[in-house]
């Protein structure tokens, strides 16, 4: 046994030659329980100035499989960081030393707008693009980042369930699926003969959101889609940090455990790099990666056109964009030149933007062009890649994402921080590191059309100053309700004008609570096809469409009007329809005796009456009022 820890101790030495003199001795007598892949760990953990995490360790025979568990966790942070714990360590160091000194991340660079494409909803040039993405959706992949919960919300579950509007209770995942599977037979119909697409969905989840993402999937059918087309890929959480020497922090709660949190949405690129799915979706002729979040219901209605500015345009990166007002709280697609020549472009965060232009010649800092919004477009977070270069530039990163820290400082002096920091990194960096040669633009759509998300409670929501959006479950339903009735409207129906409430102390628009399966219209094509001239909706009614070959033919709507019809069955659907209808009720965010998922709205739906029409065999129908 001597010859065993001797053995050990010749391998357990520091790299500044003191040799057992700055060997952590209580690690040193716990050397005889440890295996040679924990000491070799230990040994990376001496070097890099951790010798902290071992200073309370007892001896031998005390909490041994508790010391054990230490180092099962410090494998699994070494694994799931590119580079290992070392590079983690490291970038930390360098990343805090900047932190303190107050460094410019931009400092040499010149902002200035790149190119991109404005999108005006419902032009011919709209058209066509929606055409080129739907026949281009048979060649590409999603990517959903959804490693959070809802608690900023005021919700505990996962975002993922919840209702993206209360009408139907559809929830956010089961819209994202439904979508992706209309994209797919839409696509599959314009190949003319190719084989059947299956459009494959990857969901980023985290331990938090893990197991509750594979209940809901599985207990409801992966929503229609087969199983095999989604693949899970959990992240990883990364060491926290106690101060500017890096030193990393122990749990509060758990000598034997380092304090972890979240790293970031921008894990999804090492995540996809190290499973090797990029390798079998470039097999399998794949060409886009589009990358989204969780709980933005109005994406899918920007997804067909702006996946045809990418393959129009032949960007490597677009992202998605919407106008974005002068200082709005929201970054900004900018490309900044280096005075070195190098130059990239990237989202620059709204609180960095204004600083920037007025350090490099621009006095005014972030304004409103002519147009009446900031010249540099509004960052929603959903990217569009192009696989072969995206795979190029992950062969050489490894999915390494450009990092920030943020520690928050107890004084002036910067010495120490208020509680443990960690690196973060965001999936909209990616673009970064690519070469001035690639090919990165950006599309914007209408904020109506394109981008609600739910990520407020309602009491931070009703704080935000009046004419900036909520991003509340309240304002995200309400969005849904918008955006159909102004298709609606511009396809030629009549549609009544909104009228103004107030939920949870937000004041928002109420139009028509009109929604529809992703089946029944996927583009703006879809709807003009299947809405009459003729139509007209008023402001209480509530239309639901769940079917393919629903069509409307001068129907005039006061009341609730659902719609079920099968894919083999084509409904014409014309006259008068009037009732009572369903009435918003409002609700008190403190009545805990209601659900979460409808107190967070402050309403909820009194169903008094409605006409409900099903369809269930198949042939062509016609009802009239």
């Amino acid at each position: 046994m001597a010859s065993s820890v001797a053995e050990k101790l010749a391998g357990v030495r520091v790299a500044d030659g003191d040799g057992w003199a700055s060997v952590a001795p209580n690690l040193r007598k716990n050397l005889v329980v440890l295996s040679s892949e924990e000491i070799e760990l230990a040994k990376m953990l001496l070097h890099e100035g951790q010798k902290h995490l071992f200073d309370h360790w007892p001896e031998p025979g005390v909490d041994d499989g508790r010391k054990k568990s230490f180092f099962d966790q410090v494998a699994r942070l070494n694994s799931s960081y590119p580079g290992g714990l070392v590079s983690y360590i490291q970038n930390a160091k360098r990343l805090l030393a900047d932190s303190k000194a107050g460094k410019n991340p931009y400092d040499g660079f010149t902002p200035s707008v790149p190119s991109g494409e404005v999108l005006k909803f419902g032009d011919d040039h709209f058209i066509m693009l929606e055409e080129v993405g739907v026949r281009e959706a048979r060649k590409a992949a999603f990517v959903l980042v959804a490693g959070g919960l809802g608690e900023r919300l005021g919700y505990k579950g996962i975002k993922l369930s919840l209702p993206v509007e209360t009408t139907t209770g559809r929830c956010f995942i089961q819209h994202y699926i439904e979508s992706i599977l209309t994209l797919q037979e839409a696509s599959s119909r314009q190949a003319q003969g190719q084989c059947k697409a299956e459009i494959p969905l990857v969901i980023m989840t985290s331990d938090d959101t893990h197991s509750s993402t594979v209940d809901l999937l599985e207990s409801n059918n992966y929503f229609g889609m087969k199983s095999t087309q989604v693949t899970l890929l959990k992240q990883e959480k990364v060491a926290c940090l106690d101060d500017n020497d890096a030193r990393l922090a122990l749990d509060p709660n758990d000598k034997y455990k380092i304090q972890t949190k979240p790293h970031g949405h921008g894990d999804v690129h090492a995540l996809l790099y190290s499973s090797g799915i990029l390798d079998v979706w470039r097999t399998a002729g794949i060409k886009w990666v589009l990358f989204f979040q969780d709980t933005n219901g109005l994406l899918f209605k920007a997804i067909p056109a702006s996946l045809g500015v990418s393959a129009t345009k032949g960007y490597h990166v677009n992202s998605l964009a919407v106008p974005r007002k002068a200082k709005e709280a929201i970054g900004g697609i900018t490309k900044l030149t280096h005075t070195d020549g190098r130059s990239m472009v990237i989202n620059v965060e709204y609180n960095q933007l204004d600083p920037l232009l007025r350090a490099t010649g621009h006095p005014d800092g972030d304004v409103n062009c002519d147009t009446g919004f900031s010249p540099f477009p509004g960052n929603i977070n959903q990217l569009i890649l192009e696989l072969e270069p995206y795979f190029e530039e992950l062969s050489k990163t490894r999915g390494a994402i450009s990092e920030f820290v943020n520690p928050k400082y107890k004084d002036s002096t910067k010495t120490s921080f208020k509680s443990s920091t960690r690196l973060e990194c965001m999936m909209q960096d990616y673009p970064k590191t690519l070469s001035p040669s690639a090919r990165v633009g950006f599309t914007v759509m209408d904020t109506w059309l394109a981008y609600s998300p739910v990520k407020n409670n309602p009491e931070d929501a009703a704080k935000v100053p009046k004419g900036n959006p909520y991003h509340s479950a309240t304002s995200g339903e309400m969005a849904i309700y918008r955006a159909n009735s102004l298709i609606l409207k511009k396809a030629g129906a009549q549609m009544a004008d909104p009228i103004t409430d107030v939920f949870n102390g937000q004041e928002v628009e109420v139009w028509p609570r009109i929604t529809w399966s992703p089946k029944w219209a996927l583009t703006f094509s879809d709807v003009k096809r299947k809405v009459e001239a003729g139509c007209s909706v008023s402001q209480i009614s509530t239309l639901v469409i769940n079917g393919q070959n629903v069509f409307l033919d001068s129907l005039s709507l006061d009341g609730t009007l659902i719609v079920n019809a099968i894919d083999e069955a084509e409904v014409k659907v014309t006259g008068s329809v009037q009732n009572k209808g369903w009435v918003l009720e409002h609700i008190d965010y403190k009545d805990t005796s209601i659900p979460e998922k409808t107190r967070i709205r402050g309403f909820g739906i009194q169903k008094i009456e409605q006409l409900e029409l099903s369809y269930t065999e198949p042939g062509n129908f016609c009802f009239k009022s």
